[in-house]
C-alpha cells in the first residue's frame, strides 16, 4: 500500500485530536461503578423480592430461556451472560423465602462474578435438573399483553416442551404476574439508580430548552433533538424512546415534532424523552416559552395555564396510596379532579368551556420507559387490575388543557411528567418535580 502523503497524515492526526477534545471521556472506573450497582440491585431483588413474587404466583420453578443473539427482555435484570446456542436461567423454590438460582448455559465474567447464582452448568442438564426438583407449576415468559413478560418464542416453547418431556412440558404456565411483581417491587439500590438516571434526563432536557441550544429563528426542533442524542453518546447512555420528542404546541394542537420546523418567538415548546442508565429507563417532560421581541416574561395567559397545570398535581396526589387496584385508584383520581373543578377528559379531547381539563396516563417506569406493574392508564388494561404496592415507581404524567384568551378561548395543552414512587404515606418524587415554566430568549 503506498505511503500516506505527509499533509494528509497531518490532517488526519489533527482531526483525531479534535475529536478527542470534542467528545469528553467518561470517568475512570465508570463501567465498573455501573456494574457494581446493578449487581447490588440483582442480589437484593433475588433475595427479597423474587421469593414472594414466586409464592404469590404459585410458581415452583421459573425458567427464562434465551438463545445466542436473541435474549429475553429480562436479560439485563438477570445478570446478562454469554450464551452459545441455548441457555436457561432457572429459579426454584427450595423452602420458605428461599429460591435457588441456576444458570444453565449462560456464562461469562459479569454473570459469574456477580454472586447472584448458586449453580452454573451446561444447558444440556436442564431436563435432569427439572426432574430432580419435580416442580408442579413451571413459569415461563408468555403474556398476551405485557411484552416484558413475553420473551419466550413459539419455537423455544416447543423446544422446552420437547426437552422437558410430556410430564413437565404440561406444567408450563404463564409467569406474567411473577415478572410484573419481580420488576415493580423496587429495592433501595434500584431507587438510587433510577434517581440518577431521571436527574440526568431532567438536567439535559432543561439545557436543551435554553439558549445554550436554541436560538429563535435559527434552531430547528430536530437540531435540538440531535443535541440531546449527542449528549447521550457522550455519557454512555441509551434513549428510552428512540428520538427525543421536541415539539411545539399551538391553538390547534401539536404543530411539529423533532423535524425541520424552526423555533419561533411566541412558541410553546416541550420535550418528552428518557435516558437509559444501568438498566433504568426514564420518562420525563419539560415545557418552555420562547419570548417575543420586547417581552421579558411569558404572557400572563401562558403562565397562568402552566400554573394551573402544576396545581393539578395537588388534587391527584391524595388518591395514590398502596392497597387499591390501579382501576380503583383511577376512579378515586377522577372523583378528586372533578371535585377540584377540573374537567376529566379522554386524551386530546378538551371541552369547549372555560375550565382546565385533565387527561392522565400514570404508567409504570423503571427498567423500561413504559414498564410492568400497576398502571393507571387506558392502554394497559391487564395492569389496571394489579394492586398498588409500596415502592412502585410510576410516571406522574398528565396533560392540563386551559383556555387562552389570545387564541379565542382555544386550549393550550400543558404536559407535566415526572417520576414518582408510591410509599406508605403516599407519593414521593424521585427527582425534583417540575415547578417552573422555562424561558428561551
Amino acid at each position: 500500500m503506498p505511503a500516506m502523503p505527509r499533509n494528509a497524515l497531518r490532517t488526519l492526526l489533527a482531526l483525531t485530536a479534535l475529536l478527542a477534545v470534542a467528545v469528553p471521556s467518561l470517568s475512570a472506573q465508570e463501567a465498573r461503578r455501573r456494574w457494581e450497582l446493578q449487581r447490588q440491585i440483582r442480589l437484593d431483588k433475588f433475595e427479597q423480592v423474587l421469593p414472594k413474587a414466586m409464592h404469590d404466583s404459585a410458581i415452583d420453578m421459573w425458567i427464562v430461556a434465551v438463545k445466542e443473539n436473541h435474549t429475553d427482555p429480562l436479560w439485563e435484570d438477570l445478570g446478562r451472560g454469554y450464551v452459545t446456542g441455548i441457555g436457561y436461567y432457572v429459579f426454584t423454590v427450595r423452602g420458605p423465602g428461599k429460591v435457588e438460582r441456576a444458570a444453565l448455559g449462560p456464562s461469562g465474567y459479569m454473570l459469574e462474578q456477580s454472586g447472584a447464582y448458586d449453580i452454573f452448568g451446561p444447558a444440556s442438564q436442564l431436563a435432569q435438573f427439572v426432574r430432580a426438583r419435580d416442580p408442579k407449576r413451571i413459569g415461563v415468559n408468555m403474556s398476551q399483553e405485557m411484552g416484558t413478560a413475553d420473551g419466550l418464542t413459539f419455537t423455544m416453547h416447543a423446544h422446552l416442551v420437547q426437552t422437558l418431556g410430556e410430564t413437565y412440558g404440561a406444567r408450563l404456565v404463564s409467569a406474567e404476574r411473577l415478572v410484573s411483581d419481580f420488576r415493580s417491587h423496587r429495592v433501595a439500590s434500584e431507587i438510587v439508580a433510577y434517581g440518577e438516571a431521571a436527574g440526568l434526563a431532567v438536567q439535559l432536557a432543561e439545557r436543551a430548552l435554553s439558549n445554550e441550544v436554541i436560538t429563535p429563528g435559527k434552531t430547528s426542533l430536530e437540531e435540538a433533538a440531535w443535541w440531546l442524542q449527542d449528549r447521550l453518546l457522550e455519557r454512555g447512555l441509551g434513549s428510552s424512546f428512540d428520538m427525543p420528542s421536541v415539539y411545539v404546541t399551538g391553538p390547534d394542537g401539536i404543530v411539529a415534532t423533532s423535524d425541520a420546523y424552526v423555533v419561533q418567538p411566541g412558541d410553546v415548546i416541550m420535550i418528552d424523552w428518557g435516558v437509559v442508565l444501568m438498566n433504568m429507563a426514564t420518562d420525563v417532560k419539560r415545557v418552555a416559552y420562547v419570548l417575543k421581541p420586547g417581552e421579558t416574561k411569558p404572557p400572563a395567559s401562558i403562565q397562568a395555564a402552566f400554573d394551573r397545570a402544576i396545581k393539578v398535581r395537588d388534587a391527584i396526589k391524595p388518591a395514590l396510596f398502596p392497597g387499591r387496584t390501579a382501576a380503583e385508584t383511577m376512579k378515586v383520581m377522577d372523583a378528586a379532579l372533578a371535585k377540584a373543578g377540573y374537567g376529566v377528559i379522554a386524551f386530546n379531547r378538551p371541552n369547549a368551556d372555560d375550565k382546565t381539563d385533565v387527561a392522565y396516563g400514570f404508567h409504570p417506569v423503571g427498567n423500561a420507559g413504559h414498564d410492568v406493574g400497576p398502571s393507571m392508564t387506558t392502554w394497559q388494561p391487564l395492569q389496571q387490575t394489579f394492586t398498588l404496592h409500596r415502592q412502585h415507581m410510576f410516571s406522574f404524567e398528565y396533560f392540563a388543557y386551559s383556555p387562552i384568551a389570545e387564541w379565542g378561548g382555544k386550549k393550550l395543552r400543558v404536559p407535566i411528567e415526572d417520576s414518582a414512587i408510591v410509599m406508605e404515606g403516599g407519593v414521593q418524587f424521585l427527582h425534583a418535580a417540575n415547578h417552573r415554566l422555562l424561558v428561551i430568549r
